[in-house]
């Protein structure tokens, strides 16, 4: 049990009390003035008194239930700040975490972005890559498609300086195996 049970446990004890104590009281008083055996005049002079001492003692008692009230409203009081003090202390530590956690979330996505901003530039890096590395291969096979038409040009017109010759060479040779062939 906490000190402040305690405190609110022996309030609500000392109330009571109180309250016991004065209803007590007033029955006591009441109960004794009928059941004494006494004249009218001194059974109203005691009640009289009676009376008296009850608005004395009444008087005593809420001086009594005006501390208790006064205390208790001290200790409300008190409650009332120290629970405001950790409401605001947990409301800090809530907005610490809070602020703690969207900074970390954020770093991460700054995190992931960036990768993602690099890996982005490294794809289009080998893409451009690639590209230059096919406009040359396309440029090689480009020069070797040239050079191979050249060298069949080339073929081409020397087979037809070969046959050319290699037909007038025949032409000839008949023409010697004609004449020889006529002289004989």
């Amino acid at each position: 049990m906490s000190n402040q049970e305690s405190k609110s446990n022996d309030n609500i004890n000392a109330k009571d009390f109180i309250i016991g104590s004065l209803i007590g009281s007033i029955v006591g008083a009441s109960v004794a003035l009928l059941f004494a055996p006494k004249s009218g005049k001194e059974l109203r002079q005691d009640i009289n008194k009676g009376a008296h001492d009850l608005k004395d003692k009444a008087e005593e008692w809420k001086e009594v239930a005006s501390e208790k009230t006064s205390e208790l409203k001290d200790l409300a009081i008190e409650q009332k700040a120290h629970i405001q003090e950790r409401f605001a202390e947990k409301s800090q530590e809530l907005q610490d975490k809070f602020t703690e956690t969207k900074k970390s979330l954020q770093d991460k996505i700054n995190h992931a972005y960036d990768e993602f901003e690099d890996k982005k530039e490294t794809a289009i890096n080998k893409a451009e890559d690639l590209k230059e590395t096919a406009k040359d291969k396309v440029a090689v096979a480009s020069d070797a498609a040239e050079n191979v038409k050249s060298t069949v040009k080339k073929a081409a017109k020397d087979v037809k300086e070969t046959e050319k010759e290699a037909a007038e060479d025949v032409a000839e040779a008949v023409k010697d195996a004609a004449e020889d062939v006529k002289e004989k």
